[in-house]
């Protein structure tokens, strides 16, 4: 799996080449997150952002698809005993329901085949009136974020879509989801917020 193998080397891009846009990311999403909150985070890479919502929320569960990440956030979250790391897949979520407060998916939507089963399975274990909040790369913005997206795809990195922040509004409406509001964090490759009330 490329994400595996990549692992060892995607914290130096996300701190290096795009480090005020993540450290953005990983405020705002705290901004969401209180101490009461019960978190699932999906595809959590290498726990950039685990490690900040491990430090305030009370319980976290930390997923993704790739071992190689698994294992990197791991070692972030390691002294955190709200904070539970496990593999899973997106598109099939292995929870009940109506579990958590709060749900998070960064930077994942846009490489997805299937992005509307992926949206289906975080409202599904989002609860009533939880937040579920989905930063995205806005790579059209740019010209650096579509130079930075065409490298990435060197490597195998291969983004399904390429969304402005029209584009991503135009996406989630496309979805049947009203009560949402977006933000953008600026970075070499911007990043757009959707945080969408769970009906």
């Amino acid at each position: 799996m490329i994400w595996d193998k990549l692992s060892p080397f995607y914290d130096f891009f996300e701190t290096i080449y795009n480090g005020k846009c993540y450290k953005g990311i990983a405020e705002k999403i705290k901004d969401y997150v209180t101490e009461e909150d019960i978190v699932l985070e999906c595809a959590c890479g290498t726990g950039l952002l685990t490690l900040p919502m491990a430090q305030k929320c009370k319980k976290l569960m930390a997923t993704d698809y790739s071992v190689g990440m698994l294992r990197q956030t791991k070692k972030k979250v390691a002294k955190y005993s709200n904070t539970k790391v496990r593999k899973a897949s997106i598109l099939e979520l292995p929870f009940q329901d109506d579990r958590f407060d709060i749900v998070v998916a960064a930077n994942v939507i846009h490489l997805l085949d299937e992005p509307e089963k992926a949206i289906s399975e975080l409202k599904r274990v989002c609860k009533p009136g939880g937040k579920i909040i989905l930063p995205t790369y806005i790579n059209n913005e740019k010209k650096n974020a579509v130079i930075a997206a065409k490298v990435l795809s060197v490597f195998g990195v291969n983004f399904k879509r390429q969304f402005s922040l029209a584009s991503y509004k135009e996406f989630i409406a496309s979805h049947g989801i009203a009560q949402v509001e977006y933000t953008v964090v600026e970075g070499h490759m911007p990043c757009a917020f959707a945080i969408i009330t769970n009906c």
